[in-house]
């Protein structure tokens, strides 16, 4: 992934560059083995609630278009939160959108993940 030197771009903790690597080749086994089995992931307002969840929205997601992910973007706003933001291109309605994936980390795994359009 590349970043563009016009965002933010602080180091990314483990846990969230090894779900970024699997969710970018569309590995969903091992992009939902770092979310807690509790965790919650919230796509444009959908909710997906416990790790079996998130696997399927994981694997189906987008699963109809073909598409690029670019990192464009990361933040740490705290211990615990983080933000990054990535640009999506491809046969999907508009052909381009770029998302804020917002993480909340405990313990090393992801409790909580929304993801949005980039304001």
């Amino acid at each position: 992934m590349t970043h563009h030197n016009g965002l933010r771009s602080d180091p990314l903790p483990a846990t969230v560059r090894g779900f970024l690597a699997a969710h970018v080749v569309r590995d969903a086994d091992t992009a939902s083995s770092f979310f807690a089995e509790d965790a919650v992931a919230v796509d444009q307002g959908e909710s997906f609630r416990g790790r079996e969840q998130i696997h399927a929205f994981l694997r189906d997601a987008g699963a109809e278009f073909e598409y690029t992910t670019e990192q464009i973007g990361a933040a740490r706003v705290d211990d615990d939160h983080w933000v990054v933001t990535l640009r999506l291109t491809g046969t999907f309605p508009g052909g381009s959108a770029d998302l804020d994936y917002r993480f909340t980390i405990r313990e090393s795994v992801v409790t909580e993940l929304v993801i949005a359009n980039h304001e």
